[in-house]
């Protein structure tokens, strides 16, 4: 693959927010020297989350039944009128 475009990753994750999250956090992980899933370490770590990503070696689509449960230290008060 010579050039990784948006298009590419588009087709493994929901959208272009979901994109950039997925991929800086795969980024991150490759700095802390993961494994690589796809070619060699010849690019920054950026360029080669996004190749994994268009490869489809790491998805962003996750069920909803396999979703982390969302925790939250934020109370909600209801006003009552």
């Amino acid at each position: 693959m010579a050039r990784v475009t948006v298009e590419d990753c588009l087709d493994w994750v929901e959208n272009r927010f979901a994109l950039v999250i997925l991929a800086s956090k795969r980024t991150k992980e490759l700095k802390r020297g993961a494994p690589l899933m796809v070619g060699t370490r010849d690019n920054r770590e950026v360029v080669m989350s996004l190749r994994e990503i268009a490869a489809g070696k790491i998805s962003g689509f996750q069920p909803p039944s396999q979703a982390p449960a969302v925790k939250s230290d934020v109370k909600v008060e209801q006003k009552n009128d």
